[in-house]
């Protein structure tokens, strides 16, 4: 088996991240047993790759054409399924997406709790109440589709860095989503404006970033570009009256410019000026409200979010103690934390962004909640400064996991219980094995599908705390 060489070979299961396991056919006498690793595939599918890297007898390919479909696939929903890079399992019943993404998971925790003699429960997955028209936040690119194309605004094509989908059908974004994303494309086109080119580093139009709340309707749209050229005012203010003019369902609250002349292909704010509005806007989940601006962390599936926030507030159950104390670390801007007050006689939640612990303040007091405190700062660091120590700790970290000199300080404090929350599954069961170490055990364990059509997942996780004594021989066996 050699680099570039064509094969193909039959999917024999997909693991998490989207890598699906490729048995190929035997390409010459002798050969037997010949594994590939390719993504954008589902169970079952025929496929043809070609081999982009062998090392220690294993192989990567790319998906070149799929034979054959798993007997499971349907005709995707939208046009753009298999050109733009956002979706995965789009051709799938979303049933049949369940079940893939429950397997994958329970298969994570299996072997990572292979020396857990405790019984534990892997609980059914949790569906999302949409499976389209979910998402409450899209980051669109401007660019084209091929070199020296016509202006696009879009999603990244499947694989590569440069080419752009003008993803005007997508599915798991509403109606109001693909009225801007269409009349913002139409307007600049029609205004011959050039995007900010990713190798010169000239042009003008970057992002287009859209939030609307589920909930309350309101939303909030920033137009992100450069600062090079001169004379913008009127074209801005084109841009602001086109949006105005756009018949949606829900209600615009805020239009924002936001230049960036980073070189690198991110989005973030050198200054941002409001057009019109204000720079934020209110949701509501499980009767608090939360304010969220253009960058706030706010999960990106408000009614999955309800799911997963009952998820754990189940988990925890009672506390048996009015006065206990939550740690909520990585609280981001403080949705858990607020979700817990009224079960905690005191929250307190760690955030290493300064300005999504400011959300958090503001969305505490919006709530009238007295008991919860945000600190600004690394887990690592901020967690010595804390006077109160913990009767229950709420992890849910970013999708590289816990750092694992933090994870010691967490299971240093010995809570009887605590949650861990976590978006990719790979790190939470690199986390368990720690934790394990360190005297928990898994209870029970549960996915909650936010992200429909993708291949991600949300898992939650309660773990408890063995008996010291019992602790101790397990430690010395």
């Amino acid at each position: 088996m050699k680099k570039g060489e064509i094969r193909e070979g039959t999917v024999t299961e997909v693991k998490f991240p989207n890598r699906g396991v490729v048995r190929l056919d035997c390409g010459q006498e002798g050969e037997q047993d010949v594994w590939a690793t390719v993504k954008n595939v589902l169970p079952g599918q025929r496929i043809a790759l070609r081999i982009c890297k062998t090392r220690k007898g294993k192989a990567e390919g790319r998906l070149l054409e799929v034979i054959e479909p798993s007997k499971d696939e349907i005709p995707a929903s939208c046009p753009h399924f298999g050109s733009c890079g956002g979706c995965a399992y789009l051709s799938l019943p979303y049933s049949a997406q369940l079940a893939l993404k429950e397997g994958q998971v329970r298969k994570l925790l299996e072997q990572a709790l292979e020396s857990q003699t405790h019984p534990w429960v892997f609980e059914p997955i949790k569906a999302s109440p949409r499976e389209h028209s979910y998402r409450n936040k899209m980051e669109f690119t401007f660019g084209d589709e091929v070199k020296d194309g016509p202006l696009a605004l879009g999603m990244h094509k499947r694989g590569s860095f440069y080419d752009i989908i003008p993803v005007r059908e997508c599915c798991i974004m509403d109606e109001d989503f693909r009225k801007i994303l269409g009349g913002t494309l139409d307007y600049f086109t029609e205004k011959k404006e050039v995007f900010f080119h990713r190798l010169t580093h000239v042009g003008y139009l970057r992002h287009l970033l859209v939030r609307k709340a589920a909930h309350t309707g309101e939303i909030l749209i920033a137009l992100v570009t450069t600062t090079q050229g001169t004379g913008k005012e009127a074209l801005l203010a084109g841009f602001q009256d086109m949006l105005l003019n756009l018949q949606l369902e829900g209600k615009i609250a805020g239009i924002l410019h936001i230049s960036n002349d980073s070189v690198a292909d991110v989005v973030r704010s050198d200054r941002t000026d409001v057009l019109y509005g204000q720079d934020y806007f209110y949701e509501k989940l499980l009767g608090l409200r939360f304010r969220i601006s253009v960058f706030s962390f706010f999960q990106t599936n408000s009614y999955g979010a309800e799911i997963l926030y009952k998820t754990v507030r189940e988990y925890i159950g009672k506390l048996g103690q009015k006065d206990c104390v939550i740690y909520d670390l990585y609280s981001g801007t403080g949705t858990i934390a607020q979700m817990m007050a009224s079960v905690a006689g005191k929250v307190i939640g760690v955030e290493i962004v300064e300005e999504a612990v400011e959300a958090a303040r503001e969305n505490a007091r919006i709530n009238g909640l007295d008991n919860c405190s945000f600190l600004a700062g690394d887990v690592l660091q901020v967690l010595d400064k804390i006077e109160e120590k913990p009767d229950l700790i709420i992890l849910d970290p970013p999708r590289e996991g816990v750092h694992p000199k933090a994870l010691r300080k967490i299971i240093q404090y010995g809570v009887e219980r605590m949650v861990y929350i976590s978006c990719k599954p790979t790190s939470l069961a690199r986390d368990l094995e720690m934790l394990l170490s360190g005297g928990y055990v898994v209870e029970r364990a549960c996915c909650v599908d936010m992200f429909p059509a993708t291949g991600n997942v949300e898992t939650v996780v309660v773990l408890s705390q063995l008996p010291v004594d019992l602790t101790n021989r397990l430690r010395k066996s």
